[in-house]
């Protein structure tokens, strides 16, 4: 089979199932009420035909939704969904048919035997572990319109069941399947009007679920060079999934921000399946606020020597505007005993509280920690000042809100 045939994924494949299926339902029943003369079946049979006529829609949906067109450049995803509607509205005419069947029309069968019963009855699981099998595959591929038929499916066991309780109930001349038919006419309307808002939302562009959100809002952050999500918006497009956000970057390099964006995207899409495009627009980071990782020995406030061997790193949030510190925290170093790699394993620590500037006592220039810092856009800035107290006082002093006023102030240049 072709990579692009009929049966070439499991969602086309299931679908062509449905449809033979469905022929095969049409012609057992409908050779069932002309040997019986049943209305019931006759009725049945028609409603069967009905299906066929939905999963042909239901295929060409499929095959349709995958092609591409410059007339629609967001592809053709949606017409599932249509289908799912037309799905919807077909299980509305479904109970509109089983009420009008109760109510006003003759269930009896005029002849029946035995061997009709037993047919009737072998019938009725069929459609039902085919539809629960169809569901199953389409909530795994998340197809709206494979999902609306395996609930058609459903539907047709309960009609089917109804069948059988009339040419049952008639031997004994109780009018069981009339207020049977009520009955289901409900649930059918109930798993229609589930179908119908489903794909309604999608065709409405209603957003993703805050879930899913939230969960790629975190992929997004999870990028150190990434300094804020200041806007995410995400819209089902039948199976798949459109995520549009406003990234604000702290580096300038459009170049090397492309790249970095080109990584988030492919995060996002190798661990959420569903999506099929993310488009981020680059925004600069915020200029009012700086956050400080300041490298430190001890709790009294000694800035060390060292940056892997720092037992603590002072989180310092900086408001430039006022000139003054907004929150300031402490946290631990856990790689300080690791005999390999303790600086990078560090500053990999220290990327995830998305700092500005990392200031330390120790040369940086040439070292790994330092291309880590620069991939993510955060400056490293080498001082002598002993104290933190001290670093703090010349980061107010004036003009020593950025990394190379600071170093001027402590007559050392940025390494």
């Amino acid at each position: 089979m072709e990579e692009n045939g009929l049966l070439s994924s499991p969602v086309r494949r299931v679908a062509v199932y449905s449809l033979a299926l469905n022929i095969s339902l049409v012609s057992i029943k409908y050779l069932l009420s002309v040997a019986t003369g049943s209305l019931a079946l006759r009725a049945d049979a028609v409603h069967s035909l009905v299906d066929v006529f939905a999963s042909i829609a239901l295929i060409l949906g499929l095959v349709i939704s995958t092609r591409k067109s410059p007339k629609f450049p967001y592809g053709l995803y949606k017409i599932e969904n249509v289908v799912s509607v037309v799905i919807a509205l077909l299980l509305f005419l479904t109970a509109y048919e089983i009420v009008q069947q109760a109510l006003f029309e003759d269930t009896a069968a005029v002849s029946y035997d035995l061997p009709v019963l037993v047919v009737v009855a072998l019938l009725i699981p069929v459609p039902f572990l085919f539809g629960r099998y169809e569901m199953h595959v389409g909530r795994r591929y998340n197809s709206p319109g494979l999902v609306a038929d395996g609930n058609q499916f459903t539907a047709d066991v309960l009609s089917s069941a109804i069948v059988f309780l009339g040419l049952v109930g008639s031997a004994f001349g109780l009018p069981l399947d009339r207020i049977a038919a009520v009955i289901v006419a409900v649930f059918i309307l109930r798993a229609g009007w589930g179908i119908l808002v489903d794909g309604m939302r999608v065709l409405l562009d209603a957003s993703v679920d805050q879930k899913t959100l939230e969960e790629i809002r975190g992929f997004i952050l999870a990028e150190p060079a990434v300094a804020d999500v200041r806007r995410i918006t995400g819209r089902n497009s039948g199976r798949y999934v459109f995520v549009e956000a406003d990234v604000a970057f702290r580096i300038d390099d459009l170049e090397q921000a492309h790249r970095i964006s080109e990584r988030i995207k492919e995060t996002i899409r190798d661990t959420i399946p569903r999506v099929d495009r993310v488009v981020l627009h680059l925004e600069p980071a915020s200029v009012t606020h700086t956050r400080y990782a300041v490298a430190l020995g001890d709790e009294e406030g000694t800035i060390s020597p060292h940056f892997g061997e720092a037992p603590l790193f002072a989180i310092i949030d900086f408001d430039r505007s006022a000139g003054k510190v907004d929150e300031m925290r402490l946290i631990t170093n856990p790689y300080t005993e690791v005999e390999k790699g303790k600086g990078m394993q560090t500053a990999r620590r220290l990327l995830t509280e998305k700092p500005d500037v990392v200031v330390t006592r120790e040369r940086m220039a040439g070292k790994g920690p330092a291309y880590l810092f620069a991939e993510a856009g955060v400056e490293v800035l080498r001082t002598e000042i002993p104290l933190l107290k001290e670093f703090l006082q010349a980061v107010r002093s004036g003009e020593g809100t950025e990394p190379d006023e600071i170093s001027a102030a402590a007559n050392h240049g940025q390494e």
